[in-house]
């Protein structure tokens, strides 16, 4: 969570399927605006492999892409903004969205901000590093994760918690390269993008169950926004 929050069991529940979908849609047709062909287009094909990963409908992975690249005559025009402030209990909280209205979103996190504390830009910005956050699993029995972070020339490495997956941390001039680097040292790249780490993360020790539960539901209602594409909180795993 230091890295990335991630609703617990959202690939279980049909209406976050449609979330998962639907954000998914957000990158597809922004990637696409290079080109259409998965082939020529790295960022491209890796989240295809990731809508492919998900069961993304077909026909709705393909509208994504022509759309994107202007095959279909709509204009995609979305706005990314980050949105910055603390969740309960002073959890640190940087917001990414995707917008296609900036006056629609703003007044949606103000009042979903309510029950934490939303912050003006930089106010919370100090305390993430901006890195490159490449999801790997491993594509034969045995591959080492921290020997492939060395080789491949990632910073630092992080173990999924529960599918086997690790999360690769890398400069962000250097997501492409290490991207490319990790399948020759044993892993199978699924998703590669820039993002937030946390410097100091709030240990979840210090939180109580219940304090702990307020967090997981502030989370959860602003991963429920159409327009939030990544949440990045502070908390340690």
């Amino acid at each position: 969570m230091g890295a990335q929050w991630k609703a617990k069991g959202k690939e279980l529940a049909a209406n976050a399927r449609g979330r998962v979908f639907g954000k998914l849609s957000k990158d597809i047709m922004i990637a696409a605006r290079s080109g259409a062909d998965p082939a020529a287009n790295a960022r491209l094909r890796l989240l295809v492999e990731q809508a492919r990963k998900v069961s993304m409908p077909k026909e709705t992975l393909d509208r994504a892409i022509k759309k994107g690249a202007g095959l279909t005559g709509e204009a995609v025009n979305f706005e990314h903004v980050i949105y910055e402030g603390f969740a309960p209990h002073r959890v640190p909280l940087m917001v990414e969205c995707l917008t296609d209205n900036v006056n629609r979103t703003a007044p949606e996190m103000r009042v979903l901000f309510r029950k934490g504390q939303l912050g003006t830009s930089g106010s919370v910005a100090w305390d993430f590093d901006h890195v490159g956050m490449i999801e790997a699993e491993p594509a034969a029995k045995g591959a080492d994760p921290e020997l492939a972070a060395i080789e491949a020339g990632a910073q630092d490495f992080e173990p999924g918690e529960e599918d086997g997956s690790t999360t690769f941390l890398t400069d962000p001039a250097d997501l492409d390269l290490v991207s490319r680097a990790l399948p020759t040292h044993g892993f199978t790249v699924l998703s590669a993008k820039l993002g937030y780490k946390a410097k100091n993360p709030v240990d979840p020790a210090s939180l109580s169950a219940e304090q702990l539960e307020e967090v997981e539901a502030f989370l959860a209602a602003i991963d429920g926004n159409d327009d939030v594409q990544n949440i990045y909180a502070g908390l340690g795993g």
